[in-house]
């Protein structure tokens, strides 16, 4: 069973009476409860707790981590991203969920400033699926419709994905490249748009199903780490 723990910084949920109404158990609660039904393993971690909850312990046993956080980038402590960077790097899956394109360990993994334009005006959002063929996409229709999201906009500032699976198109008039997979060393990562706190984004069955579809698509390869450094011929080599 794979096992997933589900990050959120979980300050939203605190501070503002609208968030708390729309995800009572937190955000990391309502994703860690649709994915419980689908037979993972899960569990969650917070900013506030020690270590952010992503101890070595926590992450060498986690095959799939998912990323939410918005309002307390700055506060992730450096040593951390680090332990999940390389963690990453070592084969553990990472999707990295809306407002997580600003995070310190987004921002690392892609060498880029991950920046973008944004507004907040409940417009709706169609996500158009473009590579139907793709694994985390099994399931769904041409596209999802969301009624009321926050908008991203290009130019997005990321390396150019390994796959793009999905773009979105907003009642305003903007696109953007909003289903996205890349991959770190033996990790691979997927980042998905939507999911503004103030909306019920995250029950939503088409939602849900990405997300699930995402980690088992992230699911660690079960190959051998490779070995680097100076390397003994496995050949004989002749004498020049």
């Amino acid at each position: 069973m794979l096992k997933v723990v589900v990050w959120n910084e979980n300050r939203h949920e605190q501070i503002d009476p609208e968030v708390r109404e729309v995800y009572p158990e937190g955000i990391h609660g309502t994703i860690a409860s649709f994915l419980g039904e689908a037979q993972f393993d899960v569990s969650t971690a917070t900013l506030d707790e020690p270590e952010h909850g992503l101890t070595d312990e926590v992450l060498n046993q986690t095959d799939v981590l998912i990323w939410w956080g918005h309002i307390a980038h700055h506060e992730v402590k450096d040593e951390v991203v680090e332990r999940v960077k390389q963690r990453v790097l070592d084969g553990m899956g990472l999707i990295v969920l809306h407002s997580g394109h600003f995070s310190k360990l987004f921002k690392t993994l892609m060498g880029t400033s991950c920046d973008l334009k944004w507004r907040e005006a409940s417009e709706k959002e169609r996500i158009w699926i473009i590579d139907p063929s793709h694994p985390i996409v099994e399931g769904l229709g041409e596209y999802i419709e969301l009624e009321n999201e926050e908008m991203y906009g290009e130019h997005f500032d990321i390396p150019t994905p390994d796959e793009l699976v999905m773009v979105s198109w907003f009642e305003g008039g903007e696109v953007f490249r909003s289903g996205c997979t890349f991959k770190r060393g033996k990790g691979k990562i997927f980042y998905f748009r939507p999911g503004h706190e103030t909306y019920p984004t995250y029950y939503n069955k088409e939602v849900q199903r990405v997300i699930t579809n995402a980690v088992k698509w992230a699911e660690p390869t079960k190959l051998p780490k490779p070995v680097y450094g100076n390397a003994k011929a496995l050949e004989l080599i002749k004498e020049k």
